[in-house]
């Protein structure tokens, strides 16, 4: 139930250090900050475009070899705090207090927390990750090619671990990463009436210190960490568009068309920022989610429909089998795969969880902690597995059993933006799923620029969730300017580092979060 009497003695109210000028509702100085060094790096980005692109490439590097531990640490941390939470006790307390209602549908809940926390990453990764890591698999598995010709016996292990370590880096890690802040904000604003802003998660620790420089480092870093791993995803979409744009008509696939497509995108997002959260996220995130199901039903129908059906099962367990020794950091030997896939997603995802974890709090109220912890980690993990095997196991059987090269070609040449076109052509109506496709990266791209200026927006508002529009606007712009000096100044490298450089600070603040949350949740259960 809500707790008023802490309600009553933090005093905290949503903007209550805002300024106001020109018709903008913002905090002081969590805006004013985030935006001057924001633009700051935009235009010495662009100035810079060489160097900032070589700073970028050893900045990953040193974070990703030298602090390894810390993101395998603190993911592997994420996910037994989520299991254990929601089988103790506190799985009880409903977020908003025991008379609250959920405001969404199942439906509607899950395609929003779905489409704003995946989506993008699934169509670009689907197909090419589970036939790179059965090229390449970690764990010390022989390689099933030596010279370009299959190893009979190596093949069957090499395909199990290409599968187990695709779905490692989209199951149960991410999810947790996720559902740890959402259930954080969710308590302080719906159950302890603190404002909707990363700060207040805090509050269990710092009590009213967070209205403070505390509270504004926190907030700052949120917005940093949001607007990279947008970037991050933004940048990887925009690609992947454009290759398939490139492949289906034609469009010539430079870097010039990838700005423009940068850009035309977040036109069509700035639209959907104005509509506002149901008519914009919520519709859009429905649609997508509509036309997700359209083409995996197409590629298990039409596609190798016995292996994936059985695949899902068998996939699930080599996942199981597998999670331990692909969470452990100690000892291994195989740091390419560590470095180059692991440390990066966990640091993609914890750059985005301040984004979509403020997302799912919002449109969370009225589920309780058990309830919101088997939505947000469970079923998605089952959904990633059934994506993961669906698409990549398709490309793994078109290669192994139809001896079809051009997923494979795709990895070898690492053009990962086509691998997902490469999978669709062996398969009928190869134009059709192709252009939808295309189409959902596109709305997984708007849905994503726009929740995320929104979640900007509240975090540089002091928590309010009905600032002036305009603010959302120059958020989104800024989105997409990342997106654009972070692809021109070192392409998916670059965006990948700028990723891991605003995750590795913040997924210190996760740690501590943990102790926040389960204080929260004590105090609530009392």
């Amino acid at each position: 139930m809500t707790d008023t009497s802490v309600q009553e003695e933090h005093g905290l109210e949503p903007g209550q250090d805002n300024v106001r000028f020109l018709g903008l509702d913002v905090h002081n100085p969590v805006f004013f900050v985030s935006a001057v060094l924001i633009v700051t790096f935009v235009i010495l980005s662009l100035i810079f475009r060489e160097t900032a692109g070589e700073v970028m490439g050893g900045l990953r590097v040193w974070l990703t070899s030298t602090f390894d531990w810390v993101f395998m640490i603190a993911a592997n941390l994420f996910v037994i705090f989520c299991l254990v939470v929601a089988v103790s006790p506190y799985g009880k307390v409903r977020l908003g207090g025991k008379d609250a209602v959920a405001e969404y549908s199942y439906a509607g809940w899950f395609a929003m927390l779905f489409a704003a926390g995946m989506g993008i990453g699934l169509m670009f990764f689907g197909v090419l990750e589970p036939m790179y890591h059965f090229n390449n698999p970690p764990l010390g598995v022989a390689p099933p090619l030596v010279d370009g010709e299959l190893v009979e016996g190596a093949v069957a292990q090499a395909r199990e671990m290409g599968m187990a370590a695709t779905i490692f880096h989209w199951g149960l890690h991410p999810w947790a990463i996720y559902a740890l802040l959402a259930l954080s904000l969710a308590l302080a604003s719906y159950n302890k009436g603190l404002p909707l802003s990363v700060r207040s998660a805090f509050y269990p620790i710092f009590g009213e210190r967070i209205r403070g420089w505390i509270g504004h480092v926190i907030d700052i870093m949120a917005v940093f960490a949001t607007l990279f791993g947008l970037a991050t995803s933004l940048g990887f979409g925009a690609s992947q568009a454009l290759a398939g744009l490139n492949e289906l008509y034609g469009v010539p696939n430079t870097d010039t068309m990838k700005v423009l497509l940068i850009l035309g995108i977040t036109a069509i997002a700035l639209v959907s920022v104005v509509a506002g959260l149901e008519a914009g996220v919520k519709r859009l995130s429905e649609i997508n989610m509509v036309l997700a199901i359209l083409l995996l039903l197409f590629v298990i129908i039409l596609g190798p429909t016995m292996a994936i059906i059985t695949g899902f099962f068998s996939n699930t367990w080599y996942y199981v089998k597998d999670l331990p020794a692909l969470s452990n950091w100690i000892g291994r030997e195989d740091t390419a795969f560590m470095h180059g896939w692991t440390t990066f997603y966990w640091a993609w995802w914890i750059s985005w969880s301040p984004f979509v974890g403020m997302f799912i709090a919002r449109v969370s109220k009225g589920r309780t902690v058990r309830e919101f912890i088997t939505c947000v980690l469970i079923i998605p993990t089952l959904v990633s597995i059934l994506w993961m095997t669906t698409f990549g196991g398709t490309a793994l059987n078109q290669f192994l059993a139809e001896g079809y090269t051009g997923v494979q070609q795709t990895v070898v040449d690492y053009v990962p933006e086509l691998s997902l076109f490469a999978m669709l052509a062996d398969l009928p109506l190869a134009g059709l799923t192709s252009l939808i496709g295309i189409i959902l990266v596109i709305i997984f791209f708007v849905t994503s620029s726009d929740s995320g200026s929104l979640v900007i927006d509240t975090i540089t508002a002091g928590g309010k969730i009905d600032a002036p529009v305009a603010q959302r606007v120059f958020w989104a712009i800024f989105e997409g300017l990342v997106a654009i000096v972070l692809l021109l100044g070192g392409g998916l490298a670059a965006l990948q580092a700028g990723s891991i450089a605003t995750g590795f600070p913040f997924a210190i603040l996760l740690v501590l979060m943990l102790y926040a949350t389960w204080k929260a949740l004590a105090t609530e259960e009392r």
